[in-house]
């Protein structure tokens, strides 16, 4: 029988999506045993069976779920002379469903890479959801968000713009059931939302943290 997803294509034209990570050998003390396709929506869930050797020596069969949705970037754009930087408002259903009052997210500017590098991802994010045309780009650091379940390693970077650069509307694409509010707030105003969880997204906070500590608002003092 055929199996989508595995030896026939899935609704997104995939195959072989049980063979990932089955010929990983970069640590010695993990041996993958088999690689489950558990679920395969618009992203990849897997179990993957695996022996590993503990500390003392001793080998044990262990079992974990992957959710793979590809890789990310992200991009703080800030503007020095205004003393703003750039986010987005919009409802996140899984925050919602876990505590969050009403599930609209404030948020750094984010997107999958898809097909593209990491610089021409968010360059292409910053216009859907910013209408903002980025010139240099920053790379910050890559951070796995949350390795306990998703492959998901994310991209992040900073960058400064002008009124000028401010080209489109944004607001995301209404295909993707995108409806994206953009918000240009003052720095300490954006950082003082992390301290009184008005913003408690990761990634936003961390960017926020790394203008304030190294980047460019560093040198303010009344923060």
């Amino acid at each position: 029988m055929s199996r989508p997803g595995i030896d026939s294509p899935d609704h997104r034209g995939r195959t072989g999506l049980d063979q990932v990570g089955r010929d990983l050998r970069r640590n010695p003390d993990v041996r993958v045993r088999d690689v489950e396709l558990t679920s395969r929506g618009w992203h990849v869930l897997r179990r993957t069976t695996f022996d590993y050797r503990r500390s003392d020596g001793r080998w044990e069969t262990q079992q974990r779920e992957t959710y793979d949705r590809g890789n990310g970037a992200v991009v703080l754009p800030y503007d020095t002379a205004r003393g703003c930087v750039l986010l987005t408002r919009q409802f996140r259903c899984p925050a919602y469903v876990n505590d969050h009052p009403d599930g609209m997210l404030i948020e750094a500017a984010a997107g999958l890479l898809d097909a593209d590098d990491p610089h021409t991802a968010i360059r292409r994010e910053s216009i859907e959801e910013l209408g903002v045309t980025l010139g240099s780009l920053t790379h910050i650091t890559d951070a796995y968000m949350s390795p306990g379940s998703v492959t998901e390693r994310l991209h992040f970077f900073a960058a400064s713009y002008t009124p000028a650069d401010r080209t489109g509307a944004g607001g995301g694409l209404e295909e993707d059931g995108e409806d994206i509010e953009v918000l240009e707030l003052p720095f300490t105003e954006a950082l003082a939302m992390t301290r009184d969880n008005r913003i408690t997204d990761g990634k936003t906070i961390l960017l926020l943290q790394w203008a304030a500590l190294s980047g460019p608002f560093a040198q303010q003092r009344n923060l």
